[in-house]
């Protein structure tokens, strides 16, 4: 009865060994071995980088692990005090800042005599908005309107520039013609006149962080002239 089970075993183990031949295969010498993902080859491995060539300004006498200086600005002139600006932001164009600054001058201009503090928000610093804010309030309270209409902007000229650490501050001046007019609450003219134009002088600062990812300006400062 030992012997019968022994044949029995091993048939049955020839069967197995048969099935899974003809399903796995046969192995061959001239078989492509499937490639690891996370093996290395070394003979493919990049050639190693000469060593860089030296910058053509660096003397054979210069110490070894000297820091190279950042650049010196004449801070005395808005020339330098721009090369200074544009250091800190490269993107910095004093074409497309003025071009921003007219269009932020109109859009607050407007949303103050609209009492807009949600469309003020964004483009005022919190000193600022803090000022325009109280002065909406007070009108408010004393059911007081302003109608401010820009009739031109007759110039944008750049002022001024400044560093703070990484704070960049612009000084702009607008020359603008403008209708003001101050309405009582049952709308009697008590400030101004709608029939007439002014000629209105404002010199604002805007203020951004060089380093944030925002590249906005924020309105910082204001001052009347004239």
């Amino acid at each position: 009865m030992l012997w019968f089970d022994i044949i029995i075993f091993a048939a049955v183990a020839a069967f197995l060994f048969y099935r899974l031949r003809s399903v796995l295969g046969e192995r061959h010498g001239e078989e492509r071995e499937r490639p690891n993902p996370f093996s290395f080859d070394p003979s493919k491995a990049p050639a190693p980088l000469e060593p860089a060539a030296p910058p053509m300004d660096v003397r054979d006498d210069q110490p070894v692990g000297v820091i190279p200086q950042p650049p010196s600005f004449n801070t005395d002139t808005l020339d330098g005090r721009l090369a200074q600006l544009r250091a800190a932001d490269p993107n910095f164009s004093e074409k497309t800042f003025l071009t921003g600054a007219r269009a932020a001058f109109e859009l607050i201009v407007t949303a103050f005599a609209k009492g807009d503090t949600a469309a003020l928000r964004p483009l005022l610093s919190d000193d600022v908005y803090d000022s325009f804010a109280g002065a909406i309030r007070a009108r408010q309270a004393a059911r007081e309107t302003l109608e401010t209409k820009i009739v031109r902007v007759k110039s944008v000229d750049l002022l001024d520039v400044g560093m703070v650490l990484n704070t960049a501050r612009v000084t702009v001046r607008f020359v603008s013609e403008q209708i003001q007019v101050t309405r009582d609450a049952d709308g009697k003219v008590v400030d101004g006149d709608e029939a007439k134009s002014a000629d209105v002088t404002d010199r604002w600062t805007f203020s951004r962080n060089t380093r944030a990812l925002d590249p906005n300006w924020q309105l910082a400062e204001t001052r009347s002239e004239g």
